[in-house]
């Protein structure tokens, strides 16, 4: 049976989650939220009105936290709270009235409030008809979000952030291949780097819908628990030139373990492994996201305005900014120095550090992996790796 939390204390918002679902251990997602529309309302600096939709609002936290805590301090502030519209939906009708209850300090300030009741595909198609745009939107889902992908793009303003989490878990791990066709139209197989080929997944399909309208994408940050798949991104006007060559596969040889990966517009034969002629067995992701992940500047910036407005954000959200900050998500490929020490074998794993210096010593790129723990990204082949493992670590630990 669940809990009850009667009084839940979350930054500055103290609120009655209700019955419903909730989950006190997804304040990362809400912390990065609000952390981006802080971002979004200083760099606007009045010269225009915001409007934010929290789509699928639970309790109403974000919404009461983006109220709150995005402005910053009133003596600290570039612009009025009159310039902003925050609008509160959920489709769940028992919710209204704890969600009207949660947000009455809101009421208080300059801020306009706009309660909805609606299902998300409805209040989406009616935005659009009606021509209300959306500075930002997050939508918190179970499940699958991208049915909902195309008429959130079209009630995005130009310059506009989507903060989309999914469940789905299954099929963007390689667990459920038919699941993966169905939501992703895609390939996925299983990978040590699941996390972050999940994400990698979702982008893509992202891309292919943006696309479509004739909009750019800038990927701000993502990351993941293993359970949640939490995605930020900017959309442009326009596309930036090649940003179609982002998209791609990833194969990766079960019996070697060698990776390689190819975009979509230049797709030809797999480079060969380090197996004996027909012996290799590739497992084939895509198509996916083969760009930048993290946009260092972002996180640079809201780490920045966490500090000037003091918004009170959980240590665990603080570290996970400095650990993405350190990883733009490039290389693609992704390694688990547990895996290498299996295939030789050594005596224990070579530590993190370690084997990302020794890598870089050999004139490699190489960064610990920000999204998935334990793992790190280098340009280096599989045949290099079990070389510099077998050459510096046969002892084991050093």
């Amino acid at each position: 049976m669940k809990e009850s939390i009667s009084n839940y204390q979350e930054g500055y918002a103290s609120l009655d989650p209700g019955a419903g679902f909730f989950r006190p251990d997804s304040i990362l997602a809400r912390d990065f939220s609000v952390l981006t529309a802080a971002l979004q309302f200083y760099e606007n600096k009045g010269r225009k009105s915001l409007r934010w939709l929290d789509l699928m609002s639970g309790c109403g936290i974000r919404s009461l936290r983006w109220g709150l805590e995005a402005g910053g301090p009133e003596d600290k502030r570039e612009s009025s709270l009159k310039d902003l519209e925050i609008w509160v939906n959920d489709a769940d009708i028992d919710r209204c009235k704890l969600i009207n209850t949660n947000l009455q300090p809101l009421l208080k300030k300059e801020i306009s409030l706009f309660f909805k009741n609606d299902l998300a595909e409805d209040l989406l198609a009616r935005s659009y008809l009606d021509k209300c745009f959306f500075d930002l939107v997050d939508l918190d889902c179970f499940g699958c979000p991208n049915s909902l992908l195309q008429p959130l793009m079209r009630v995005l303003a130009f310059d506009g952030i989507l903060i989309l989490s999914s469940t789905d878990g299954r099929s963007t791990t390689g667990h459920d291949d038919i699941g993966a066709i169905r939501s992703l139209s895609a390939s996925v197989r299983t990978h040590p780097a699941s996390w972050e080929i999940a994400l990698r997944l979702q982008l893509a399909a992202i891309a292919r819908q943006a696309w479509l309208l004739g909009r750019g994408l800038e990927p701000l940050t993502c990351f993941s628990d293993g359970r949640t798949f939490r995605i930020f991104v900017r959309f442009r006007r326009n596309l930036v030139q090649d940003e179609e060559t982002q998209i791609g596969f990833l194969s990766r040889c079960e019996m070697c373990g060698a990776q390689s990966s190819q975009t979509l517009i230049k797709l030809s034969e797999w480079k060969k492994c380090l197996c004996k002629s027909g012996s290799a067995r590739l497992s084939i992701s895509g198509p996916l996201w083969l760009g930048p992940l993290q946009s260092p500047n972002f996180l640079i910036v809201i780490k920045h305005l966490a500090q000037q407005l003091t918004i009170p954000i959980a240590d665990r959200s603080e570290k996970l900014i400095d650990r993405l900050q350190s990883d733009q998500g490039l290389p693609i490929f992704s390694w688990s120095t547990h895996e290498l020490a299996s295939r030789l074998p050594l005596e224990a794993p070579p530590k993190l550090r370690s084997m990302i210096r020794c890598l870089k010593q050999e004139g490699y790129q190489a960064f610990a992996n920000g999204i998935v723990p334990g793992h790190f990204r280098t340009n280096a082949s599989i045949g290099e790796l079990l070389r510099i493992c077998e050459e510096k670590f046969f002892q084991g630990f050093k």
